[in-house]
């Protein structure tokens, strides 16, 4: 078969010409994408204990470095679940203000004291100059020397921890977007 004067097989090869150059496009595309993405999750070191922010509140706290917690956990007092939001004070030696953050499920967590169901919400928080959406449980940390406790969940976001050390990574995001 012949279009007017080329052959079929001609036609096969520069469709087939076309396909791997639309393909290797897309390809080197995502590849850009993803070395984009591995640039911005540069890894940061931080201490085992570091300051961090809660947005959109603008507290400023102390939080405790957990690898052995898988999820994050925030001293939560009076805490009253109103639909899909979640509503609780948190300690007065910050203010006492009462959060207001969107609900995302309950859990069982392990701890020291037996397993209990708590409450997960998600709220955004700045560790050094990163700032970012994640999910924290609910307690009250009140016996607690800190009442911000930083699990794997937030380490995954690209965290080296240097137990000796602390304090070593001041938040420097205090305005600005989520990244």
């Amino acid at each position: 078969m012949e279009i007017k004067g080329i052959s079929k097989n001609i036609i096969t090869w520069l469709l087939r010409i076309f396909f791997l150059s639309v393909i290797t496009v897309i390809l080197s595309v995502g590849m850009m994408e993803v070395n984009a993405m591995a640039e911005t999750k540069e890894k940061i070191t931080i201490g085992a204990v570091e300051e961090i922010v809660l947005f959109p509140w603008k507290i400023k706290m102390p939080a405790r470095i957990d690898t052995g917690a898988t999820r994050s956990c925030l001293d939560a007092r009076d805490i009253r679940i109103d639909g899909n939001m979640v509503e609780s004070r948190i300690s007065d030696e910050y203010g006492g203000k009462i959060l207001r953050a969107p609900l995302k499920g309950r859990r069982k967590v392990r701890s020291a004291h037996g397993i209990t169901k708590r409450v997960v919400v998600e709220i955004e928080i700045c560790i050094g100059s990163r700032r970012f959406l994640t999910t924290v449980n609910l307690a009250d940390r009140s016996g607690m020397e800190h009442l911000f406790l930083i699990g794997r969940n937030i380490l995954a976001h690209g965290s080296i921890v240097d137990v000796p050390r602390s304090n070593i990574l001041p938040p420097t995001c205090l305005d600005g977007e989520t990244k």
